[in-house]
């Protein structure tokens, strides 16, 4: 597996993470305990070495699983984990004051298993708690030894500057891929020139750019895309193009619409890291297939020239979890 750092922060993890919070909560029920520790164990034998998780996910139940894990390898590995939500219960709303974030990286150190927090994202900006307080209460971390660096999720350029300017910013994680491509216009030319990495989430589009996904797709009651718009049976019919463009260039490269997707976005900057996440181990070893497929020149531009031709129908989150991205036209 090829490495890559984030930034100009000097962390270096593989070129593909593993996004842990699949195994166990989102999509479904997701796989036992047991089977999840095999696979994460699975993915560092496969040359993962960047794995993502949540106190949010679960909640907390995640965290115990990475922890458990990765104990065994825990000097092999770069362990992220975020805070920023009350009571790690998204439903309960943000929180991000300094005590709650020092309430979380005690709680995760202990479920991690671990010293210390790799990358300690803010999981979604607070507008009650100023940027420079949550930059500062991680800066003290840092100096604690019990965080390593600092990351952001879901930031607007205004925020990112901000904190930056108080601890330096090692990662954003914010949703990126052909499916959602946003982060073109302001995120990433400010990324570059603050040398901060980028770790899109949802990289395969929450599933929808493997091909394994269509309008006729029965989705789990617990799952949550079956509350985010471009998720309904109409918007994916219509989204169904973008797959379609997709396969047609994973057909000619003796490839999969998983690895060409990840392919794309590896081929965007050489700082930005996906961390797609998978339950099964087959699907596991396909996606790293795409941090070894190259696309040329001319595959770039066939697929730039032909996605500008799609308009994908649906908003990527639901209203209550709207609320909950960062305002860039906040002061």
């Amino acid at each position: 597996m090829q490495k890559r750092i984030l930034g100009h922060s000097g962390l270096e993890v593989s070129a593909l993470g593993f996004g842990c919070m699949g195994l166990n909560f989102g999509y479904g029920s997701g796989i036992s305990r047991e089977e999840a520790i095999k696979l994460l164990r699975h993915a560092v034998e496969l040359g993962v070495t960047f794995f993502d998780t949540a106190e949010a996910y679960g909640p907390f139940t995640n965290e115990d699983i990475v922890g458990e894990a990765l104990q065994p390898i825990r000097d092999q590995v770069v362990i992220a984990t975020k805070f920023g939500f009350q009571d790690g219960m998204t439903a309960k709303g943000l929180d991000s004051r300094p005590e709650r974030i020092r309430q979380v990286a005690e709680a995760s150190l202990q479920r991690l298993r671990t010293d210390h927090i790799d990358l300690f994202y803010q999981h979604r900006v607070d507008p009650s708690v100023p940027i420079e307080d949550v930059a500062g209460t991680v800066k003290d971390l840092i100096a604690e030894g019990k965080v390593q660096h600092f990351g952001l999720s879901e930031a607007s350029v205004s925020t990112i500057r901000k904190a930056h300017a108080v601890q330096p910013v090692t990662a954003l994680q914010s949703e990126y891929s052909l499916f959602w491509r946003e982060p073109e216009q302001q995120i990433l030319p400010t990324l570059e020139q603050l040398g901060i990495g980028f770790v899109p989430f949802a990289p395969l589009g929450r599933g929808f750019l493997t091909g394994k996904i269509d309008q006729s797709t029965a989705l789990a009651d617990n799952d949550m895309r079956r509350n985010i718009p471009r998720f309904t049976e109409a918007n994916r019919k219509a989204n169904h193009a973008l797959v379609a463009l997709i396969s047609g260039i994973a057909q000619d490269k003796n490839a999969t619409p998983a690895q060409v997707a990840l392919a794309w976005l590896l081929a965007q900057k050489p700082w930005i890291v996906p961390i797609p996440g998978t339950t099964k181990a087959p699907r596991l070893a396909e996606n790293l297939g795409g941090a070894t497929l190259e696309l040329t020149p001319t595959d770039l531009a066939n697929i730039e020239r032909a996605a500008a031709e799609i308009t994908i129908q649906g908003d990527r989150y639901p209203a209550a979890m709207q609320r909950y991205v960062d305002n860039p036209n906040r002061t």
